[in-house]
């Protein structure tokens, strides 16, 4: 079986924002798609580790970007799992355009959760092996993001069409929340360029949420924090090119 996973994708209308470019929640989607077709080849799909009473779940992804693919084009997916680590598992992935030109990159760390307890259960005692493969052309995995208080503050509820199978608000609906908190001016202005997402805790169906915004125009970045009661759920700091 080939180490590394491929898959062809034709960008839709709807993975499209204003500006007809991939939205940055489809940049996770699409990493998360080939890494779950992925894992079905290698036996360690929801179902089979359902069976064992434990999900996978991110807990940190790092975006660069050098172009986001438009409506109609047609990408391919490269991803594969890197060495496994103490407490996690780290997954790249690579997308391409029709020319063979590299569009992005991706590194995430992918841990296993107890189904019934909610709580991680490290690599060595999960009983999970996975042959993982450093190659040199990975990113360097994510940093954590330490806390600010936000200038922008408004709060959110986890509804029934942000959930995905595990119960939770899905990790690529956070960033629509992220876009959500910038005006079509600010978007059109700009092109992101690099983004890390930091996943601290879970939230579930009707959890209130809220949502900071911290914008450095200096920089071209922007921090949010989403807490719950006061304790940090997400966080994401997003870097920007001015058109």
């Amino acid at each position: 079986m080939a180490h590394i996973f491929r898959k062809t994708y034709t960008v839709t209308d709807n993975a499209t924002d204003r500006y007809d470019r991939l939205k940055p929640s489809m940049v996770l989607f699409y990493a998360q798609d080939a890494a779950t077709s992925h894992c079905a080849e290698l036996g360690l799909d929801w179902d089979s580790m359902a069976a064992k009473g434990m999900f996978w779940a991110v807990t940190r992804t790092r975006v660069e970007i050098h172009r986001l693919p438009r409506h109609g084009e047609e990408i391919t997916v490269e991803t594969w799992p890197m060495k496994t680590t103490r407490v996690a598992f780290p997954r790249a992935m690579a997308m391409y355009d029709r020319e063979g030109n590299l569009l992005l990159r991706t590194v995430s760390l992918w841990v296993l959760m107890d189904m019934e307890k909610r709580t991680m259960i490290l690599p060595g005692k999960s009983g999970v092996d996975v042959d993982g493969r450093d190659l040199g052309t990975e990113l360097k995995p994510p940093a954590g993001i330490p806390p600010r208080e936000g200038d922008c503050r408004t709060c959110r509820a986890v509804a029934y069409t942000d959930l995905d199978v595990n119960g939770h608000l899905n990790n690529a609906r956070y960033l629509d929340w992220v876009e959500d908190l910038s005006d079509s001016g600010f978007h059109g202005a700009r092109r992101l360029r690099e983004m890390t997402v930091v996943y601290l805790s879970e939230a579930r169906e009707g959890q209130v949420l809220e949502l900071d915004r911290i914008w450095n125009a200096e920089e071209q970045t922007l921090q949010t924090e989403f807490r719950r009661q006061g304790d940090r759920v997400f966080a994401a700091k997003m870097v920007y090119d001015i058109m």
